[in-house]
């Protein structure tokens, strides 16, 4: 569904990915972890298009990305960094202007009672607290029920009771067959609902998480560990 092959991608000031290779099958939840600026969001802003590989290729549906028709982007649900909505405009008109986008019409109440918006339909944009603006951006992420779901860090600013609803419709999801991939912070939330966990460090993936381990942070910042020792001694090497 989704397929990174040999992807690099460099910022002027050096900062960026290499070498990223994995794919992304139907029906599974995949999540991206690691430090700040380890690259996962960069890692994410390829796969949806919006930056392009200076090396190798990303794969939706099948397609390189620059063939994929535009019909089919609207079977992909994405939240990168902040939720993209019309601050003067309503819950319900943005929820509203995001389904037309994908290609869909039909009514948000069923959408805005998942995600326990309702109460808020009316609000504008602008005047909603962070974990509600959150909501609605995930909301419209995922109402047109995409084959594909791409979220960054998405539990961020949620209240508890959200970051249930948020596990709930990604394994729903999930179950019906959309690809997900999912960066977060949260070892011991994205261990409850991924299939894989990938390491990110310095724009590199350098390995996969056990999950089944009893002390998944410290399993963590041991690899991160390593992998920064073996790079300084790679370098003091050449």
């Amino acid at each position: 569904m989704l397929e990174f092959a040999a992807v690099d991608y460099r910022f002027r000031n050096g900062d960026g990915v290499s070498d990223l290779s994995f794919a992304v099958r139907s029906g599974e939840i995949v999540a991206l972890v690691g430090l700040n600026g380890a690259g996962k969001t960069t890692l994410m802003r390829l796969g949806l298009g919006m930056l392009r590989p200076q090396a190798g290729e990303v794969r939706l549906f099948g397609r390189t990305l620059s063939t994929v028709p535009a019909a089919e982007w609207t079977a992909v649900g994405a939240l990168i960094e902040l939720p993209l909505a019309y601050p003067e405009l309503t819950v319900a008109e943005n929820l509203r202007i995001s389904s037309s986008l994908h290609g869909r019409t039909t009514s948000h109440t069923e959408v805005m009672e998942t995600w326990q918006l309702a109460p808020l339909a009316d609000r504008r944009f602008r005047r909603l607290s962070l974990g509600n603006r959150q909501r609605v951006g995930l909301a419209a992420a995922m109402q047109h029920d995409p084959r594909v779901i791409v979220l960054d860090e998405p539990s961020n600013s949620l209240d508890p009771a959200s970051v249930l609803l948020l596990r709930e419709q990604l394994l729903r999801r999930a179950h019906a067959g959309a690809a997900v991939l999912v960066s977060s912070h949260h070892l011991d939330e994205v261990a409850r609902i991924a299939d894989r966990v990938l390491l990110m460090n310095a724009g590199r993936l350098i390995g996969q998480l056990d999950t089944d381990g009893a002390d998944l942070e410290r399993a963590f910042f041991d690899r991160v560990r390593a992998d920064d020792e073996n790079r300084r001694n790679r370098e003091e090497a050449v």
